[in-house]
This record gives structure tokens, sequence and C-alpha cells, in this order.
């Protein structure tokens, strides 16, 4: 198995069908032997049976995996990973923000063996921006990083954190996602401290972005929520035993 795309989706029956069969396409053009796995997070409509619905080739393997209840799009990113069997993980947010072909940049990095984890980037100079978020939400990010970076101590070179767009060595991913407790949006931020406290090396690259302006993320909305859950992983970080 080369790579395992995973796919959270909470509400998303609308749209769900088109990224499943998309990332089918994308495997069958790479070349790459591949599976993807749904994560239905709970969602009140049909979002299962539209994944389930995705006209893929019999060849790409597919498996939706559902709550009864919403728990959280980082719980159902981990719920994925640990599912996950490819050479190669990536997860990959509802809506087709970025190409499933840019992801071939990320595995490459891995190949080469510059990195262990490439994280999309919209920030990059050679990231081409195709619909740009609204300038309230431009701001929020701003205001995002600048407090991740200080809080959390995340690196300086690292552009953008929160793209839903990451690529993984296999084992990196089924390791570090296993330990991840946290199962709200800030799970990026869990999963990269972890990863750097094993070494594992992080590298970004460019990607095409379209952005998606009917998003579940509230930032203002959740700022206290996403504050707290920042502060409980530095806190459980801090505890663990190195």
């Amino acid at each position: 198995m080369d790579l395992s795309i995973v796919i959270p989706a909470f509400r998303e029956a609308a749209k769900i069908r088109h990224d499943v069969e998309g990332a089918a396409a994308f495997l069958v053009k790479s070349g790459l032997k591949g599976e993807i796995i749904v994560v239905d997070d709970g969602s009140p409509d049909n979002t299962r049976a539209a994944a389930l619905a995705a006209e893929i080739p019999p060849t790409v393997e597919r498996q939706v995996i559902r709550y009864e209840h919403n728990c959280g799009k980082g719980c159902a990113v981990r719920t994925g990973m640990k599912a996950s069997r490819g050479e190669f993980a990536m997860f990959a947010d509802v809506g087709l923000c970025v190409p499933f072909e840019n992801a071939l940049r990320g595995i490459e990095l891995i190949r080469r063996g510059e990195c262990e984890i490439a994280h999309g980037s919209r920030k990059l100079p050679d990231s081409v921006i195709l619909k740009p978020q609204t300038l309230y939400r431009r701001l929020l990010s701003r205001t995002f990083r600048f407090v991740v970076r200080h809080f959390m101590g995340t690196p300086r070179d690292l552009t953008d954190t929160q793209c839903g767009f990451k690529v993984y060595r296999g084992d990196v991913a089924r390791q570090l996602y296993g330990e991840c407790f946290c199962g709200g949006f800030m799970f990026d931020i869990e999963i990269l401290l972890r990863a750097l406290k094993h070494g594992y090396r992080v590298r970004e690259f460019p990607v095409e972005w379209r952005c998606d302006w009917d998003s579940r993320l509230h930032p203002a909305r959740g700022a206290a929520h996403t504050l707290g859950e920042l502060s409980e992983i530095k806190r459980r970080l801090k505890e663990d035993k190195p």
C-alpha cells in the first residue's frame, strides 16, 4: 500500500462525493496503490451514504468509518490515521481546497529523506491562492499564528501549521496519532509538538489553495475553547515522560 488518504467529514453530504472521487482519480493517475478512509464525525445528514456512493475504480480501496456522536476533527483524523496502512499517510480537508496532486510534493520530500512530515503551506512564495480568505479571517489567522508561536513555541520557520493538507511517513503518522489526545481543531499543534519532541523533521511545500467559505471552523466564536485546548496540550506534553 503506497498511500492512505484520510478525509475527516462533518455534515459534508453535499461535497464528500467529489472529494472521494477526486482522491481516487489522483491515486490512479499517479500510479499509486492506495486507500481512501473517510471518517464521518457523527454527521446528522447523509455524509456516510454520499461517501459510499462515490464512484471509484475497484483498484482503490475505500473505508468509511462513522461515529454516532460528533467528537471533533482531531478525533476523526486520529481515527483515520490509526486505521491507515500506507507507506505514506495524509489527510485533506473536505472541499478540494488543495488539489490532491499537490501531495506528490510532500511525498517526494519524504522519499528524498529530507523529512518525516511534510506540511502543505499557503504562505510560501510559490504557493498559489486561487480564492483568498476574507480580510476578517486573514486577520484572525495572523493573530492565531502569533499566539501559537509565542505561547506554544512552534518553530518560526513553519509558516502555516493549520493548512488542512499534510503528508506523513506512514509509520510516523500511526505513532504520533496513537499518542495524540486532542479531539478538536488544535490537534495539528499537538501532533507538530509531539513530532519535534521525537526528533522528527518537518518541512513545508507550496500548494494551490482555494478558500472554502463553508468552513466548520469559526475562530472568533471558539476563541476560549481554542485557548483551552492549547493550554491542555501544553500541560500534557510537559507532563509526558521524555
